[in-house]
């Protein structure tokens, strides 16, 4: 090698010593990227399904819910559950519930000679093989509850680097006294919002309170004591939980990483089913099994993000780990797999810089994505057999990172010319302000001008739920014809459109250059959108609905970015504005809204005031104004009457009165106009709070 191979030599190794520094401090994003990769794999190769385990959830759901009245319910309802499903034979009746407080539906001190609710709940509770949770809480105080299992230990102080506790939310005294067991529920220790890894046990003081699965199968085995297995060499650390037969390997402090299967609907039984009197029947799904009773109803607030990529109820995590502790399918990540990866790291971006070195970028790139590919395979190996975790994100990320900037030495040393450079310009911006680049070489100064701008977004509504049923192929065609229609109504009216972002459009008109009556323009594009919406979905057995917000003001207009690459764009408060009145569509119950600088300055078009809306992130409270129709509509007799009866509702809605007269009078006369607009008047009765008296507007 040359002075220049030894100068690349030293710059890759810089690398490598950079990226592996990087990868021992292990900041957030390598965390989320290692757990986001462990999430795929699961997804991928998803836990197997067992054999019929003794397992069983009664389901707190909506129909329950339906069925029962609203949530909470007494602890006498409570006490029904627990004394059906202990009379059922459950080997366990485990309640991932809180019960923190007194029953405020309990007769007792109103009605004389009544059964306090909170005791019969705790009679039921002392009558079966019962446990309770708790959960972890920064703002509640430290429990005082003991816990209920004894607790056996190996190695010296392995619970040295076992979570503490801290606050809590307890159940009542009486409560937890009167049930065998108490657990840990708390599923998301590190804040993270994805339940991966949970501690099986919790160090409370000088105590040690198990986690709710783990306390579950203790129960169910009628075990009183948790064997906790240490490290030999002395670390402190965990290295195995023992309840009863069951061995459950741990890290270092207790945790175990949560492998996910997709659960069977037959594993949930609706509560209001045991709540019948054919409950008895359900003798067969409960006998023997652990039983935990928990919710699915979204209103309840227990649904979790699972490492499937879906929303699960928290209690089904549970079930889950009972599942892994049953079979003993766990997942592992010892202690020495982060230095392996990183040596693995170190060996393979050294032989990626000598091969970017002797051969070249081409055949570099060749062992780069062979190497890449072999450490994804053996992580992926790894995985699916001996099931242990090995990390394949940050050497891909490394790898690829590595090979980039040896690449980009090589051409800038050895490779670049000024000829190669003003070609290569040409990639980075759009071919039309090349051009106009090249007309004018003061447009490349950045920054811009404030000028008076009319903006508009547009949204497809419904877009996530058309994208899941649609193949990805169906999906880029339908965008394109719709993004043909829209984007040719928006031109035809002298629009600029600024860019399209996904699902939506933003557009903007008096620039680069002046248009007149620019607001009026802006929303005769909006009608014209609407009408090539209409006659897609005419053609089409997909309709789609889109949502445009328009504003009208000051905003800076120019080149934005930096000096290798930017766009012609705008910013400024009406670009916020009109992003967020269009995102107020749904709310409003309409398609079309514009603030009330844009229906001052088109007032010859068919508009009418829908209040002032909320927008996200703003302060204050944003007039807006709906877009019916064109001038000709404005002028129309049938048009004239919903405005006089839209004013009068204007008015009883602003001044709170009962509105249902002038809502009658608004929908006879909207029918005449634009059928659209029943959904609107539907809406206003839910924003009363928009109509009120609130002040002035912030400007756009």
């Amino acid at each position: 090698m040359g002075r220049r191979g030894w100068l690349a030599l030293f710059f890759g190794l810089m690398v490598i010593a950079g990226l592996t520094l990087l990868r021992a401090a292990d900041p957030y994003p390598v965390q989320v990227a290692r757990e986001t990769t462990f999430d795929l794999f699961q997804q991928l190769r998803p836990r197997e399904a067992p054999p019929d385990l003794p397992i069983r959830i009664i389901d707190i759901d909506e129909t329950s819910l339906a069925a029962q009245g609203q949530w909470p319910w007494p602890r006498s309802t409570m006490a029904d559950i627990s004394d059906r499903l202990t009379e059922l034979g459950a080997a366990a009746v485990v309640f991932d519930l809180l019960f923190s407080e007194p029953d405020r539906l309990s007769p007792s001190g109103r009605v004389e000679g009544s059964q306090d609710y909170d005791a019969t709940f705790a009679v039921a509770l002392s009558a079966g093989p019962t446990v309770l949770s708790l959960a972890q809480s920064g703002r509640a105080a430290v429990t005082g509850l003991e816990p209920k299992s004894g607790l056996a230990m190996t190695g010296d102080d392995p619970l040295a680097q076992v979570p503490q506790l801290g606050g809590a939310a307890q159940p009542l005294r009486i409560l937890a006294e009167a049930a065998r067991g108490l657990g840990v529920a708390s599923l998301d220790r590190d804040g993270a919002g994805v339940a991966r890894r949970l501690p099986m046990l919790w160090r409370n003081g000088e105590a040690v309170l198990p986690s709710l699965s783990a306390e579950a199968l203790r129960v169910a085995l009628g075990v009183s004591t948790l064997v906790v297995i240490g490290d030999s060499a002395g670390a402190g650390t965990v290295e195995q939980l023992r309840i009863g037969d069951f061995a459950v390997p741990t890290g270092p402090s207790g945790d175990i990483w949560i492998y996910y299967r997709h659960l069977p609907e037959d594993i949930y039984v609706p509560v209001h089913e045991l709540l019948v009197d054919g409950y008895r029947d359900l003798a067969p799904q409960i006998a023997g099994h652990i039983v935990l009773v928990g919710t699915s109803a979204s209103g309840l607030l227990d649904i979790r993000a699972s490492a499937l990529g879906t929303a699960v109820p928290g209690v089904s995590i549970h079930a889950q780990i009972i599942e892994q502790m049953l079979t003993g399918s766990f997942l592992d990540r010892a202690d020495w797999v982060g230095g392996l990866e990183m040596i693995v790291f170190a060996v393979a971006g050294l032989l990626i810089v000598l091969a970017v070195i002797i051969t070249g970028p081409v055949v570099g790139l060749v062992v780069s994505l062979l190497i890449a590919g072999l450490l994804l395979a053996a992580s992926w190996w790894a995985f699916a057999q001996p099931r242990l975790l090995i990390d394949p994100s940050f050497a891909l990320f490394g790898a690829l990172l590595l090979y980039a900037a040896m690449a980009f030495f090589r051409f800038a040393v050895t490779d670049a010319d000024r000829r190669r450079i003003r070609r290569a310009f040409a990639h980075y911006v759009e071919p039309s302000l090349l051009t106009r680049i090249e007309a004018d070489a003061r447009l490349l100064k950045l920054g811009g001008d404030l000028r008076e701008l009319t903006v508009m977004f547009s949204d497809v509504r419904n877009f996530s739920a058309l994208a899941e049923r649609t193949t990805p192929a169906r999906l880029v065609a339908i965008l394109n014809r719709l993004f043909a229609a829209l984007g040719q109504a928006i031109v035809n009216e002298q629009g600029t459109i600024d860019k399209f972002m996904g699902d939506a459009i933003m557009a903007f008109w008096n620039a680069p250059v002046d248009v007149e009556r620019h607001a009026s323009r802006a929303c005769l594009a909006a009608l014209s959108m609407r009408e090539a919406l209409e006659r897609l979905n005419a053609s089409s057995n997909e309709p789609i609905a889109i949502g445009i917000g328009i504003a009208t003001g000051p905003a800076l207009v120019g080149n934005m970015g930096f000096e290798r690459r930017f766009d012609y764009s705008c910013i400024g408060d009406t670009v916020n504005v009109a992003s967020r009145i269009e995102g107020s569509c749904r709310a409003v119950g309409y398609d079309i809204l514009v603030t009330e600088t844009t229906a001052s300055a088109a007032a010859e078009l068919a508009l009418l005031p829908a209040g002032a809306v909320e927008l996200k992130g703003m302060t204050g409270r944003e007039p807006v104004h709906i877009l019916v129709g064109d001038s000709t509509m404005r002028q129309s007799e049938a048009f004239a009457v919903l405005e006089t009866a839209h004013r009068d509702l204007m008015a009883t809605l602003g001044a709170g009165a009962d509105p249902a007269r002038s809502l009658d009078a608004c929908r006879r006369a909207a029918l005449a106009v634009d059928t659209r607009l029943g959904a609107f008047y539907a809406a206003c009765l839910e924003r009363s709070d928009d109509f009120r008296a609130i002040g002035p507007a912030p400007g756009v």
